[in-house]
């Protein structure tokens, strides 16, 4: 959506409202299995056991056909136990795998951006992951298997809290608090809709997804083998994603890296985590994060960051260490984009996180006409229109749906959600008083004077010592 020597943007929206072959039948698939987990597989009828069939004959002629066969039929029966779930599950996350793929591939043609190929030279190898504790799993997925059995609308809050000790004992594991914090969301969005039986509406696909995606993670190994080696170079921030939940909150910082010596940029991310009391909302949420990284503040002063020997994933996600970064000179995230957004490479993706919901492309946009209509915010470009996610669009900075509807120019990354593509906006270019002023989801990261920023914060930071004041008065009996 922008001329092709310009640098960093789609370069054929035509491309992205064109029909996806094979795409909704796939689909049709997985909606036929996740309505079979809503009434639970204890006693599966004769829809039930359709839905679990379907999927069973939609990986046929894969390395799958032989043990889904089997999960299937059990299932159907009533009879299926742990490993059957587990093979159904990996049935349908192999189902939705090809879904992200085809839609990647289409992503690629419409932006013209490599990807790394199997013949790209990695970083060198760092030792692999120790040993996971197999019981912990093994009590995972227990849990997770009676969940499929009850099913959604046999939710109570005795089945809901079985999560609990499972989780509690793997949090002291390092190795084990990303399973943990996905157990633990889960749990508490199923203990909030007990009883499921009185539930108006029920999210299939959502509730689906954490319920694979959490039984493949019981899997040993299955998290991998976290940093595969390091990298060295400039880090050039495109913007910031944060993503919150009533117990947790992370951000993640979309750059481009340019390694040192020359080499192609490529497309990494690096994120921070933390775990969140429901109070702390809005700007306060920075509190939480900026601690741990510091790399926010060099986001919200615009600069850039240079890394040495800083561990990265295979999936390029790199495993932040504050002690392996210096901040850089000031670094604009519009002209990264517009010089060299489209010609870094993007890695591969791990085989658990290929699933529609995880794609997210950096990508430039210029030249549109904003249209708010019916069904929202959109941009047209040449006679299409890309609709934008205002929704996704943190309340922790001075981004606004306003400001991206007076934009000419905007970062954001390429999503897709209920048969669509979508724009998240993580940065825009808009004229105020006939200057072009660019405002930034993450721009209040590292703090800030705006006034409405600074009232957020001092809200935040009395609710944070108000908690630690009962916390210490709790420790102390």
């Amino acid at each position: 959506m922008v001329p092709p020597d310009a640098g960093g943007g789609l370069m054929r929206g035509d491309l992205l409202s064109d029909p996806v072959d094979g795409l909704d039948e796939a689909l049709a698939v997985v909606d036929a299995f996740d309505e079979a987990l809503v009434a639970g597989l204890l006693r599966p009828g004769p829809a039930q056991a359709a839905g679990v069939s379907g999927l069973a004959g939609a990986v046929a002629g894969t390395p799958l056909a032989a043990r889904v066969a089997e999960a299937a039929e059990k299932a159907a029966a009533g009879t299926g136990g742990e490993d059957h779930f587990v093979a159904l599950a990996a049935a349908r996350n192999a189902l939705l795998g090809s879904v992200h793929d085809a839609l990647v591939q289409r992503i690629d043609e419409a932006v013209g951006r490599p990807v790394e190929g199997d013949e790209t030279a990695g970083p060198e190898p760092v030792a692999a992951a120790p040993e996971e504790a197999a019981n912990l799993l093994a009590a995972a997925r227990s849990w997770l298997c009676d969940l499929a059995r009850g099913g959604w609308r046999g939710l109570d809050h005795e089945l809901a809290a079985g999560a609990a000790p499972v989780v509690s004992a793997m949090l002291p594991e390092p190795g084990m608090r990303r399973r943990a914090a996905l157990l633990d969301g889960f749990a508490a969005e199923l203990a909030a809709s007990c009883p499921g039986a009185t539930l108006e509406r029920v999210p299939v696909r959502r509730w689906a997804d954490l319920w694979s995606r959490a039984l493949l993670l019981t899997v040993p190994g299955s998290a991998g083998a976290g940093a595969v080696g390091t990298v060295t170079g400039r880090l050039l921030p495109l913007g910031v994603d944060l993503q919150e939940h009533a117990t947790a909150v992370q951000a993640q910082v979309h750059a481009v890296l340019e390694p040192v010596g020359g080499g192609a940029p490529r497309l990494v991310r690096a994120s921070v985590s933390a775990p969140k009391p429901d109070t702390v909302v809005g700007a306060g949420l920075w509190q939480l994060l900026r601690p741990r990284m510091s790399l926010l503040g060099a986001v919200s002063e615009g600069r850039s960051t240079e890394v040495e020997a800083m561990p990265v994933t295979a999936e390029g996600d790199l495993l932040w260490d504050d002690t392996l970064a210096r901040t850089g000179e000031p670094a604009d995230a519009f002209a990264t984009a517009r010089v060299i957004l489209s010609a870094a490479t993007a890695a591969r993706v791990a085989p658990l996180d290929r699933h529609p919901v995880r794609i997210a492309v950096p990508v430039l946009l210029e030249g549109y006409a904003a249209r708010d209509g019916e069904g929202g915010l959109a941009f047209e470009v040449a006679g299409r229109l890309l609709a934008v996610d205002t929704d996704r669009m943190p309340a922790a900075g001075p981004l606004t749906p306003e400001a991206v509807a007076a934009s000419h120019a905007c970062v954001g990354l390429l999503r897709w959600d209920a048969g669509e593509f979508l724009l998240q906006p993580l940065a825009v270019e808009t004229t105020v008083r006939k200057k072009t002023v660019a405002v930034h989801a993450g721009a209040w990261a590292g703090g800030t004077n705006d006034k409405a920023g600074v009232r957020a914060e001092k809200a935040a930071t009395d609710a944070v010592a108000v908690l630690r004041e009962r916390a210490g008065r709790l420790l102390r009996k």
